[in-house]
């Protein structure tokens, strides 16, 4: 519940030292450990109970998961082997990278004669 280092406990001591005093100091500490001995004994009944309620639900939920699985991946273990479709891939021309000219535009050499 709490998780105190030594040092903090001791600055805690000294402290209600000072505000108690040395006669009430220890009626209040076993006062204190008793209230935090029920706190934890409550604290884990409810733990206990909080488990006990979600178990059953929980462990037929996991069973339907399961039920679930099995039934979607049981027909495709018994489905045969069968053979996979070839994909096509589209064939690239690795001959000439530059852009063809369209037909019916003349390179500049015939249309002007080559003089400029």
């Amino acid at each position: 519940m709490f998780n105190l280092s030594g040092s903090e406990i001791v600055v805690i001591l000294l402290l209600a030292l000072i505000v108690l005093g040395p006669e009430k100091l220890p009626e209040a500490i076993r006062k204190f450990g008793r209230v935090y001995s029920e706190i934890r004994k409550i604290s884990n009944g409810f733990q206990s109970e909080f488990k006990n309620a979600f178990d059953e639900p929980m462990r037929e939920l996991r069973e339907t998961a399961q039920l679930t699985r099995d039934a979607v991946l049981k027909p495709l273990k018994d489905e045969p082997e069968t053979k996979k479709p070839e994909i096509i891939k589209p064939q690239t021309s690795t001959s000439d990278p530059e852009v063809p000219v369209a037909p019916d535009v003349a390179p500049e050499s015939e249309t002007d004669g080559g003089d400029s």
